[in-house]
């Protein structure tokens, strides 16, 4: 429940960007924990995840959508959907039936 609480917080600040070599990389950054991950869109690679569980993880674009599916052998399998508009980032996690979603607002 501290997690939670602390997690409520934090104010991440997330960004995706496009290697010259046409890898993707997606970064969050804030006061409690970073993370980056480096893909191609449509191929399976390996992740860990924020709470430290080694994954398969996938992601694909379905138009301003980004859809990464996390699958681990013990664990249900995750899905988060990062919907892209030009104000805001609306990110749709969903595990075992419970969804959870997030507004990252624009800095400018």
């Amino acid at each position: 429940m501290v997690k939670r609480t602390l997690a409520n917080t934090v104010y991440p600040v997330v960004e995706l960007t496009k290697n010259d070599d046409g890898k993707f990389v997606l970064s969050s950054n804030s006061t409690m924990k970073n993370f980056s991950i480096v893909f191609n869109l449509d191929e399976e690679f390996d992740e860990e995840t924020l709470d430290g569980r080694q994954v398969k993880a996938i992601i694909r674009q379905d138009g301003n959508k980004l859809v990464h599916v996390q699958k681990h052998s013990k664990h249900s399998d995750t899905t988060i959907v990062r919907e892209f508009e030009p104000d805001q980032l609306k990110m749709i996690l969903t595990i075992d039936g419970i969804t959870c979603t997030r507004i990252y607002k624009a800095i400018e």
